[in-house]
């Protein structure tokens, strides 16, 4: 699937520039900035091309046959948005109830610009003990990967507005819905 997914990359004139770091097994990937849906092809494809397999929290409306099937093959795991869940208990589970996770997130939320960030990816690291990686996709130069690892900070604020500092630097493919 590496080979596959870089000649497909290629093809669509994307260079994924990222070591994956060989000590770590679990953590929580940020992705950014969030602008299309488009996001989730590409980024899938660098993650095959990378060589990991990152979990997704979706939500269970979209995992109706055949999407459902697709979307759990791809990492999906589906969540009853209208309950009321412990959204950061359920993570921190999976990570124990796993050797290997990278659970993937857009603190954004939407593809729309949103200042203001879901902070879940940050409680869910702290509680887990899990590094925070951060990953970018910039439209305008058509490169990606992986930015850089990060120990969640004191604050979930401290640690998102770092975030944002870092990933404002890239820019979606709708950039006036990135990150300002």
């Amino acid at each position: 699937m590496k080979l596959l997914s870089g000649i497909i990359l290629r093809l669509m004139g994307w260079k994924i520039n990222a070591e994956v770091p060989e000590n770590i097994n679990k953590c929580v990937l940020v992705m950014g900035p969030h602008t299309s849906n488009w996001d989730f092809v590409i980024g899938r494809l660098a993650f095959f091309y990378l060589g990991i397999k990152p979990k997704i929290i979706i939500k269970k409306e979209l995992f109706r046959p055949p999407l459902g099937w697709i979307l759990k093959g791809l990492g999906g795991i589906p969540v009853d948005r209208k309950k009321k869940n412990n959204m950061t208990d359920y993570a921190v589970n999976l990570f124990g109830e796993n050797e290997k996770l990278f659970l993937l997130f857009t603190p954004e939320g939407t593809r729309k610009y949103n200042p203001n960030w879901k902070k879940g990816f940050y409680y869910i690291a702290k509680k887990a003990n899990v590094p925070i990686v951060i990953c970018y996709m910039d439209y305008s130069t058509k490169t990606g990967g992986i930015f850089k690892v990060l120990e969640p900070m004191n604050t979930a604020e401290e640690t998102t507005d770092y975030i944002k500092s870092v990933l404002r630097q890239f820019k979606g493919k709708f950039p006036e819905k990135g990150i300002n």
